[in-house]
């Protein structure tokens, strides 16, 4: 008797558990359903211009655009040559990305000089 209730808790337990669990690949929250202004977009700028980078693309096509030219001598970020300050961080040029938008809201406005 006592080897059938074990049997039913355990196949209730299961069916639970099942339940739990059908839903959990489905995008529930709303993390996962971006609108077009939060792309995760960051203002760089350098002389004056301004531009928004998707951030974590490279920095040496953002700095291109804006007209900085570093100098490069590996291209591999070895030497160090082509490092440049971005919002007070330094970053290399020819492997760096370009780094998320800063949280407060003076620098989102007029964005990360780089130097």
């Amino acid at each position: 008797m006592a080897f059938i209730r074990l049997t039913l808790v355990l196949a209730a337990a299961a069916v639970l558990l099942l339940a739990s669990f059908s839903n959990a690949f489905t995008p529930s929250s709303p993390a996962f359903s971006r609108s077009s202004t939060e792309l995760g977009m960051t203002k760089l700028s350098y002389n004056g211009k301004a531009f928004d980078f998707r951030e974590g693309s490279p920095l040496k096509s953002a700095c291109a655009k804006l007209g900085v030219k570093p100098r490069y001598s590996c291209k591999k970020g070895d030497c160090g040559s082509c490092t440049l300050s971005v919002g007070g961080s330094r970053i290399k040029a020819c492997v760096g990305k370009v780094p998320p938008q800063p949280r407060l809201k003076s620098l989102q406005e007029k964005g990360l000089e780089i130097k």
